[in-house]
């Protein structure tokens, strides 16, 4: 790389930079032409650019605050540039943004003890929302991100070395007690840390909660944040601007404009379009597993049992790809683990009838042996293994159950060369065994599958290719398939879980888009119309991170109680962000996905009995 020459920035007591909210203002008293004056603001790399770029949109009839940094602190100017208040501080990085209520925040960093400040300008008076604690990165510039779905505000923090920090700036969840004593006061996105404390009141520094690291650019020149593109631009010296994922659940950077000077960097964001990201609605999760054991890519898939008397004690089954079966309930602490090897996708149906008696049986491909493994689940959730089918595929990978007509279990198992069988299970002398019944190929590698028989038929996703429909005969045998949602603008590669719930409001099909982070929501019945697609956001209040990457997914439809009273939508989170760890499970309240897509549920109305797990 480039030997990058150190440059002799203005301090804070050289200038004074004045932001409003359509665009950045930058005063010097050195300069008089607005060129050079926006040059000179983004020269500046410690001084917080990044706003003077993006900010949400205000009521157009709300008259934006002005925020000046000079020699004394932060001053808040009314249109005529008359003092309206200020807040002493001595700060040389920093960054703002305007909410969607009106309110401007700008986020400070503490010259004297390196801690975050969070001010708020409203209502003519600056007051300080919250504080976090000094960073334990050299901080070389701040830029802020205001996510556009949710409005949660975020904070990048450009470490001097290059290894740098993604803040949620959102408060932690607190003890409802400690709550009661605080009493905070809400800000759109962000929440006091200290209650009624003055309007300059000290209040105490939180602990930072880090949504993700990352490498960027040592001694970074300049930053800003595209918020409606989801894109973070980084100036570096004597090599060019770069563009990094402002997404914490993507990753990957770009050099796109080779040799800009980081001076210019204003400049050519004025000259260059925004591009902004479609926009995908966001259901939030209630709740998230435990993380699983094996490390890396090892959570893959869940299914569902409902309690046969108590719903809200039903547990989801989770595939640990590297270890085996995990067990939780719906609070997401694992109630128990098979440690059974390699195990990639499961799935289960309850009330069949085999050998003259009822069971609950799940199913997972065992990749090691190319085998399918048949488990148990009793009266009180407990899991116990049963028996290991053999398969005669070469390499077992995706796997889906249904009651046949008969009452008893199908299993459909595939494999990477697009071989899907169909197995129909029998118990006689307290023996399990399983013969093929239906065969089919597809062109390429399937994994997520999910029969769906009401509608007698059964759905598997092309990775590559998209959303096929098979029919199920009179018997319950594979017939003619149908390419019903082939990948393109809607459904991204890799196409992979999915699964349906049918209640009051119709069947829907749920299916990961795994190539842009979200799930295409569509008819499960002809002729399977597409409803809309969301993603699984963040729930600060409860400290649940996003979902992305999802591999596989289940859905309930029984009435779980409390916020699954329509039902549940489990998913396979790819990225552990926050805190940053091994893989888990989100849980997704139904009526979550109902209001993401604008199909809210009739209040009350209670979810279908789920037939068994998906």
């Amino acid at each position: 790389m480039t030997k990058k020459t150190m440059r002799t920035r203005p301090t804070a007591d050289q200038t004074a930079t004045r932001w409003r909210t359509g665009g950045p203002v930058i005063r010097t008293f050195a300069m008089a032409t607005a060129i050079a004056t926006a040059m000179t603001a983004f020269a500046q790399a410690a001084s917080g650019p990044a706003a003077a770029i993006t900010t949400a949109t205000a009521p157009a009839a709300a008259a934006p605050p002005v925020l000046e940094l000079g020699k004394s602190g932060l001053r808040l100017l009314d249109a005529a540039g008359r003092p309206q208040d200020e807040f002493g501080v001595r700060a040389k990085r920093w960054d703002r943004r305007r909410l969607a209520d009106g309110t401007t925040v700008a986020l400070l960093q503490d010259a004297d003890t390196g801690v975050l400040r969070l001010i708020e300008g409203r209502d003519q008076r600056l007051r300080e929302r919250a504080r976090w604690v000094a960073p334990a990165i050299d901080v070389e510039a701040i830029c802020l991100y205001l996510e556009p779905r949710q409005q949660t505000l975020q904070a990048f923090l450009l470490g001097s070395d290059g290894l740098s920090e993604q803040w949620l700036l959102t408060p932690p969840p607190v003890d409802p007690a400690k709550q009661r004593t605080r009493g905070p006061t809400s800000v759109t996105g962000v929440t006091s840390a200290s209650g009624a404390s003055g309007v300059h009141g000290a209040s105490s520094p939180m602990p930072a909660q880090v949504l993700r690291q990352l490498a960027t650019i040592p001694d970074a020149k300049g930053c800003a944040v595209r918020d409606e593109e989801a894109t973070l631009y980084i100036a570096e010296a004597d090599v060019g601007l770069w563009a990094f994922e402002a997404d914490p659940e993507r990753s990957g950077r770009a050099l796109v404009a080779p040799g800009l000077a980081p001076k210019d960097l204003a400049l050519w964001l004025e000259a260059r379009a925004a591009r902004p990201h479609p926009a995908i609605p966001v259901a939030v999760p209630s709740a998230q597993t435990e993380p699983v054991r094996g490390g890396g890519d090892a959570a893959d898939d869940p299914a569902i049992w409902v309690h046969p008397t108590q719903p809200a004690r039903s547990l989801i089954l989770g595939t640990d790809k590297k270890l085996g079966l995990a067990v939780y309930d719906l609070q997401g602490h694992e109630r128990q683990f098979l440690p059974v090897g390699r195990v990639n996708n499961v799935d289960l149906r309850q009330r069949l009838r085999h050998d003259g008696r009822d069971w609950d049986l799940a199913v997972a491909t065992q990749r090691d042996r190319h085998s399918v493994l048949l488990f148990g689940i009793d009266g009180s959730g407990r899991v116990s293994a049963l028996a290991e089918l053999p398969t005669g595929l070469d390499e077992v990978y995706g796997v889906c159950a249904g009651r046949n007509p008969a009452g008893g279990l199908d299993v459909f198992v595939n494999d990477k060369d697009g071989r899907l069988l169909q197995l129909r299970l029998a118990r006689a002398g307290g023996a399990w065994s399983a013969a093929t019944v239906a065969t089919m190929r597809l062109a390429s590698q399937p994994e997520g599958c999910v029969v769906d028989e009401p509608g007698r038929q059964l759905f598997v996703g092309e990775e590559k290719r998209g959303l096929w429909r098979v029919a199920l005969d009179a018997d319950g045998r594979m017939g003619d398939a149908a390419l019903i949602l082939p990948v393109g603008d809607m459904l991204h590669a890799d196409v992979e879980g999915m699964a349906v719930h049918r209640g009051p409001q119709g069947a829907r099909l749920v299916v990961s888009s795994q190539g842009n982070d979200s799930y295409v929501l569509l008819d499960a019945d002809a002729p399977h119309a597409v409803r809309g697609r969301f993603r699984v956001g963040l729930n600060p209040a409860r400290g649940i991170d996003a979902a992305s990457e999802t591999d596989g997914l289940a859905v309930s439809a029984a009435a779980l109680g409390g916020e699954y009273g329509e039902g549940l939508l489990v998913v396979q989170d790819g990225h552990k962000r926050w805190p940053m760890g091994r893989q888990n499970f989100k849980l997704v309240p139904w009526q979550a996905v109902m209001r993401a897509v604008g199909e809210v549920p009739a209040a009350g109305s209670a979810g279908a009995a789920d037939a068994g797990g998906h």
